[in-house]
């Protein structure tokens, strides 16, 4: 009996010693949170962009149980719209979103992963990023600013552009003032036009108010959104200069490798979802908005055979000017132009060909 005493008076010792234990172990282990700025190039509220921002940050929250709160700013609430790269390059913030293309006065390599003139579509850069080597060179391209990037969306392919005048030939876009950013704006200026580059936010104004005459933005519902059928008049496709543009979002990297493995791989992962969300909302919200500009009387016209086998010309001769600049600049294009021609040959007999039996069938019925 004595000793069944004793061993029951063991057993309660050694349990109420745990309990005491495990009280104290969360104040001593008590896991480390991550409260992060994040900037962006986008006006407040602004559909898919800013929203799938703020969306990001709640899963990012709820994925790491707390330990990452991200608090979001749009353009001009904490930076303005242009300077995202630099804050978070110098750590004024810790994470910043806009296009790579916004940057090419900074670093001339950038421009490649967001859009590139008769480039690859939303399904080719993203095979390019996550399978073909992309993000790797992309990561290599801003670590010099201190930066890792990641893709967080994309247009898919825009249009053509908003004029306040028919281009009938290439003559005219003699003098043209467009804003239009990235590779496809030097093609533009290569055609003779003149580009300007800003904001989301200024883009109607400025295009009302004459200080631009066109303007190119992403598609049917952000332009609608924009107010851009109440600016100019004619509505021009296909969107040459960027057939799938990417959204980036910038950590800086100090803050991105202080954190965890585990946390890390929580902010690329909900990257990576909202990266295929955003994509996911323009294609299921385009169909519907260009029904709308056009009830509302504006008029569609596409480039001709002859606009669009010049401009091709003129973005080749542009892409391989832009790459003598400098040896990054160099070895992006090159990795571009090799994946763009590995994928090519199989994209003629699988999207390409479906895509033309569809028109075909489409164009029977009419």
């Amino acid at each position: 009996m004595k000793r069944r005493n004793f061993l029951k008076k063991a057993a309660f010792g050694t349990a109420a010693l745990a309990a005491s234990t495990a009280v104290a172990v969360p104040s001593v282990l008590a896991k480390k949170k991550y409260n992060l700025k994040m900037v962006s190039t986008w006006p407040p509220k602004f559909p898919v962009f800013q929203i799938g921002l703020e969306n990001f940050a709640k899963r990012v929250k709820i994925a790491s149980e707390g330990q990452i709160n991200i608090q979001t700013f749009a353009a001009g609430e904490l930076v303005p719209a242009m300077q995202t790269f630099q804050a978070v390059s110098d750590g004024t913030v810790e994470v910043g979103s806009g296009a790579s293309y916004y940057w090419a006065g900074k670093v001339r390599a950038a421009q490649w992963f967001a859009a590139v003139p008769f480039g690859l579509n939303a399904q080719g850069m993203n095979a390019w990023f996550y399978s073909g080597g992309g993000l790797k060179l992309w990561e290599e391209v801003y670590a010099p600013f201190n930066l890792i990037p990641r893709p967080i969306g994309n247009t898919g392919v825009q249009m053509g552009g908003w004029f306040n005048k028919k281009i009938n030939t290439m003559a005219d876009f003699k003098g043209l003032k467009m804003r239009i950013p990235g590779l496809g704006g030097k093609v533009f200026a290569k055609a003779g036009g003149t580009v300007t580059l800003s904001p989301g936010g200024e883009i109607f104004t400025n295009l009302e108010r004459g200080v631009i005459d066109a303007t190119e933005w992403v598609g049917p519902y952000h332009d609608h959104r924009l107010g851009l059928p109440k600016a100019a008049k004619y509505y021009y496709f296909p969107g040459w200069h960027e057939p799938g543009t990417v959204l980036e979002i910038m950590f800086n990297k100090k803050v991105y490798e202080s954190m965890p493995k585990h946390l890390q791989m929580i902010l690329d992962a909900c990257a990576a979802q909202t990266n295929v969300w955003q994509l996911s909302e323009f294609e299921a919200n385009n169909g519907e908005y260009l029904e709308k500009i056009l009830a509302g009387g504006t008029k569609m016209y596409k480039f001709s055979n002859e606009i669009m086998a010049t401009l091709r010309k003129l973005a080749k001769e542009t892409l391989e000017e832009e790459a003598k600049k400098d040896l990054m600049s160099k070895k992006v294009n090159q990795a571009f132009k090799a994946f763009q021609k590995r994928i090519g040959a199989w994209g003629q007999f699988s999207e390409a060909a479906y895509h033309q039996l569809i028109a075909e069938k489409i164009k029977l019925k009419s």
